[in-house]
């Protein structure tokens, strides 16, 4: 337990962390970090095998590691001391769009890193063509990261896969090879009917779900662990596969 120096004043802080040869709390090193970063004094305590972790948590009746004490008060842990500072902590299970924004922006940056590179003006309707072929790469691999557990996420509201189950499983690899095909302009007999296909599908079954049975439901478009509401943001990733196909079918016809 600690107290403030009575010369000094200065605050103080104990933290009771996890540094065993084979793991390093990574909550005791963020914890450590953060009462250093608001001026406390630190008392770094080290539990160095898992024997002498266990009788802490006994001893102070806790259930996880790091423990931190303020003045001679036990705050908890990581998110407790966050709490405690007046710092936001994360809801796992809050909606976000964050990451589906994230794999627009990265897929923006390279269309146009493409474009630099291949010498064509940076902004273009090349880009744009790019841009979407790039974003359906992308999500196919944040699906294929866990192919089984976006099937099953992606259950709950396509029409296809509702009655032909493994057509989840083989969603990202369309999805992924149709996105290839557009970027390097190969094969658009093939790849313009799997973008239109699956984009169709896909954007009346989001439709159906969200804008008329009303339903509350997590986008399975990043993949099964997504907290991307479905909605507006999931019906864009087929409407741009669906524009795509159609936008090739126009370039075909010139």
């Amino acid at each position: 337990m600690t107290s403030p120096d009575p010369k000094t004043g200065e605050r103080s802080a104990s933290i009771y962390r996890m540094v065993m040869p084979g793991h390093i709390c990574p909550y005791g090193v963020k914890a450590r970090w953060l009462l250093k970063r608001h001026g406390y004094d630190v008392d770094d305590h080290w539990l160095k095998t898992r024997a002498e972790t266990d009788a802490f948590k006994a001893q102070h009746d806790v259930k996880t590691t790091p423990q931190i004490v303020i003045d001679g008060q036990r705050i908890g842990g990581h998110d407790d001391l966050r709490r405690y500072l007046g710092l936001k902590v994360k809801d796992p299970n809050a909606t976000s769009y964050v990451p589906v924004l994230t794999v627009f922006a990265v897929a923006a940056l390279l269309a146009l890193a493409v474009n630099w590179l291949t010498f064509l003006p940076l902004l273009s309707f090349m880009t744009l063509e790019r841009f979407v072929a790039i974003a359906m790469m992308l999500l196919a691999m944040l699906k294929l990261q866990d192919v089984d557990r976006f099937a099953t996420m992606f259950l709950n509201y396509d029409l296809l896969a509702r009655r032909l189950p493994p057509y989840g499983l083989v969603y990202p690899f369309l999805e992924l090879g149709a996105g290839v095909l557009m970027l390097t302009r190969t094969l658009d007999w093939l790849s313009i009917p799997v973008a239109l296909f699956i984009g169709g599908i896909g954007a009346v079954s989001v439709f159906q779900a969200v804008y008329v049975e009303k339903r509350d439901l997590k986008c399975a478009c990043v993949g099964g662990s997504s907290t991307v509401p479905l909605g507006f943001v999931s019906l864009t990733e087929n409407v741009m596969m669906i524009a795509m196909a159609l936008w090739m079918v126009a370039g075909i016809g010139h």
